[in-house]
């Protein structure tokens, strides 16, 4: 019996709050602003990718959701089986700003990713404005290759078919070229996950999870 997992994984609490102190005075303590990151899925998207990013950011206390891009079905079930039950539909998400978008991989879950109009504008105008836009796995070489969001130095999973797509292929488990964040597969995705929090929280925040996790970071 394939398991059903629910991905309602926002953070809601604030890391600061606006208080007034006594009338007239007006003393303000700053508001810390909670990052917002969207991780698409759709059928055949890879579980172990998309664990890994939402649990590590969760972790370090942005506030994540979860989109469908299957028309009008909020539950997908993944490249190995599992059931996963995102929190809205990706035509929800389309009119808010996120501070990133990260694409796990798993195939053909990345062609589904790519051939979702209303996620190639969203990620277009995205990474047009120099927001952090990442993925995973297959999801460099199918998604950001055809939407030429893929930068001069990328990498993606190390097969041929997928090496190709990126000219300049790198090595490396984890690669950061500007805004852009592309890593191998999900023995990377952890890795991957903690180069996220870096850049959107701090590298302080990176290795104070990655030692709650019993992990290192990149």
């Amino acid at each position: 019996m394939m398991a059903v997992v629910s991905t309602a994984l926002r953070v809601t609490s604030l890391l600061g709050a606006v208080t007034p102190r006594a009338a007239g005075v007006g003393r303000i303590r700053m508001v810390a602003s909670v990052p917002t990151v969207l991780v698409p899925i759709a059928d055949d998207s890879e579980e172990i990718e998309t664990a890994c990013i939402t649990d590590t950011l969760v972790r370090a206390g942005a506030s994540v959701t979860v989109a469908s891009v299957m028309d009008g079905r909020l539950q997908v079930k993944m490249s190995r089986g599992l059931k996963v039950v995102a929190d809205e539909g990706i035509a929800d998400c389309a009119e808010r700003s996120w501070d990133a978008i990260v694409l796990p991989g798993g195939m053909p879950g990345a062609e589904h990713l790519r051939d979702c109009q209303t996620l190639t504008k969203m990620l277009k105008e995205h990474s047009g404005a120099g927001k952090t836009t990442a993925a995973v796995c297959a999801s460099p070489a199918v998604v950001f290759a055809a939407h030429d969001i893929l930068p001069a130095s990328a990498t993606c999973y190390p097969a041929p078919a997928f090496k190709e797509r990126v000219p300049d292929w790198s090595a490396s488990s984890v690669v950061v070229d500007g805004h852009v964040v592309t890593s191998q597969g999900p023995g990377t995705s952890l890795t991957f996950a903690l180069k996220l929090v870096e850049i959107l929280f701090s590298r302080e925040k990176s290795e104070e999870i990655a030692a709650q996790m019993l992990t290192t970071t990149a």
